[in-house]
């Protein structure tokens, strides 16, 4: 694998991980990837999402040749995962993440309800990543490592001071393109982009810091309680 630092970057779905992978993405010395598990995720689960066959079509079905090139060379020193937590169901490897840097990008389950039902309707709590966000920080925790977590809400608070830290647990020098791109999308966008990308792909830089919580409907309160313990467990070790 050479020198190359691969950072997998571990979220659930509205939760700026589509930014981060801009900011990323702007560094001359990095190269990205986007949600790579997606397809093997539709395929094993058979769950419907817009876009589906184009999805399908898009990425290899088959986890092990996901998981081989998310180890295979590189022509760049950083190779940037954006992972979606939830695709890493029963018949996916894991065994990769020993060789990867794990961080664990995290929002608050509100925020990432209320975005993800205006995308998707009736979310639960399987849909929205957190319960396997908790369970893949206890499994690379058990690997011997620290994972590194960030909140997104920090980050768009104050993006260079956040980013700056980010790249300090990280072993990156700052690198000032990070906090700004160019608007229209990314070149390695997963074709599922122009369903899911709207935001960002009007955006150069992060967004401005979050107002209020929103308040839900009931069934969406709902999840979003399930949410809260784990949730919590992470922002107790956030930078």
């Amino acid at each position: 694998m050479g020198q190359t630092k691969r950072i997998a970057m571990w979220s659930g779905p509205r939760n700026l991980s589509t930014a981060m992978m801009y900011s990323f993405g702007g560094r001359k010395d990095s190269t990205v990837v986007d949600e790579p598990f997606y397809a093997v995720y539709l395929a094993k689960t058979g769950i419907v999402h817009p876009m589906q066959n184009e999805i399908l079509g898009s990425q290899f079905q088959d986890p092990d040749m996901v998981a081989c090139q998310l180890l295979a060379p590189t022509d760049r020193p950083i190779f940037y995962q954006k992972h979606m937590a939830q695709h890493m169901v029963d018949g996916v490897p894991r065994d990769w993440m020993a060789d990867v840097i794990n961080v664990f990008l995290i929002r608050h389950p509100a925020r990432v309800v209320a975005s993800y039902a205006k995308k998707r309707e009736g979310p639960q709590l399987d849909d929205i990543g957190f319960r396997q966000q908790a369970e893949l920080f206890d499994y690379v925790t058990a690997l011997g490592q620290t994972p590194i977590v960030i909140d997104s809400h920090d980050i768009r608070d104050d993006p260079e001071g956040m980013m700056r830290k980010l790249c300090d647990a990280l072993g990156l020098k700052w690198d000032a393109d990070m906090l700004h791109w160019p608007s229209g999308g990314h070149a390695s966008d997963g074709v599922w982009a122009s369903h899911w990308y709207g935001a960002v792909h009007r955006s150069t830089g992060f967004a401005n810091a979050e107002d209020e919580l929103p308040v839900l409907e009931p069934d969406y309160a709902e999840v979003a309680a399930q949410a809260m313990p784990y949730y919590d467990r992470l922002a107790a070790v956030k930078l």
